[in-house]
């Protein structure tokens, strides 16, 4: 199994879904619909030449600057078989942040999706039980959002020369 045969295999299956593709540092990067990505997941992993059976990673990233696809969710899938890695992107709007949970398909997916809906706000529709999980009930934000400042500007202690500024 090799990347190039995985990627030929989600376009002739899944087509239009799939929106673009690189491969930085080898490992094959692959934009699908928000709305398809449970199903490409679930097939990733039932299939049985595939067997991409481990889900070694899921988060976000904001990217507050691209309008309409600010948020994106971040699937990375492992073949513990074939040695093959596969990253998964789903772009999606900042007022609605919402995909279907894959915490049916992955049971580990649970803390990961509820930590990403504690940090980024994701709602993952579906999930068993999406509350906080490292922060508090009461916080009313989603503190790795690009939205805050990353440093008090009034600090005068600092000298921003020294940090690249």
């Amino acid at each position: 199994m090799t990347s190039d045969l995985l990627l030929q295999r989600l376009q002739e299956r899944f087509g239009e879904a799939i929106l673009q593709h690189e491969s930085p540092y080898d490992l094959l990067t692959v934009e699908v619909t928000p709305s398809s990505a449970h199903d490409i997941i679930k097939w990733l992993k039932e299939d049985n030449e595939l067997a991409l059976s481990f889900l070694t990673l899921l988060g976000a990233v904001h990217y507050p600057d691209q309008t309409g696809r600010e948020m994106a969710v971040v699937y990375h899938l492992h073949s513990l078989v074939h040695n093959v890695r596969l990253r998964l992107k789903a772009f999606l709007p900042i007022e609605d942040p919402s995909i279907a949970t894959i915490t049916d398909i992955y049971i580990g997916a649970n803390w990961q999706e509820r930590e990403t809906f504690d940090f980024f706000g994701v709602k993952f529709v579906g999930h068993p039980n999406l509350v906080r999980i490292l922060n508090e009930d009461s916080m009313d934000y989603h503190p790795m959002r690009k939205e805050y400042q990353l440093e008090d500007a009034t600090r005068e202690d600092k000298d921003d020369r020294f940090f690249g500024r």
